[in-house]
């Protein structure tokens, strides 16, 4: 199986002895989800420690000029703490780009009201009370009595 650019994604374990599939087995998964998101993969390093009878696993990834993605997780099993990890990253990814992406319009009545505040101003509420009879007749169509 060869990786295109999979010479900057690092798996290493300084406890436990990953094997040879594993290795194979992040990078490619990492590559998966660098190429759903961003696609150009500047960084990207997973480290494995074992605590008792748990792994814990860290995945680090950096796309292009964004800030280090980081995602952390413990299970028995090394593959599912990997894939914890990997989608706690990719969550960030996620919403990175989706913060990014600038294809929703502008709600500019919705700004207004922010800006401006939801409920009426001193001045509209005086003038409302003192012309509150002649609102009332038109309204409704009763005259004030």
């Amino acid at each position: 199986m060869s990786l295109e650019g999979a010479d900057n994604i690092l798996v290493q374990s300084s406890t436990v002895d990953l094997g040879e599939n594993f290795p194979e087995y992040a990078k490619s998964s990492i590559q998966k989800v660098s190429g759903k998101y961003f696609g150009r993969l500047s960084m990207a390093s997973v480290h494995v420690t074992r605590e008792g009878i748990t792994y814990r696993c860290t995945v680090n990834m950096q796309m292009g000029a964004l800030k280090m993605m980081s995602g952390e997780a413990k299970d028995k099993d090394l593959y599912t703490a990997f894939r914890a990890a990997l989608q706690k990253t990719a969550k960030q990814l996620r919403r990175s780009k989706r913060e990014l992406r600038d294809d929703k319009g502008e709600r500019i009545d919705k700004d207004m009201l922010l800006r401006e505040g939801a409920t009426p101003r001193r001045t509209e509420r005086q003038n409302r009370g003192a012309a509150g009879a002649a609102n009332d007749e038109g309204d409704y169509g009763v005259a004030a009595e």
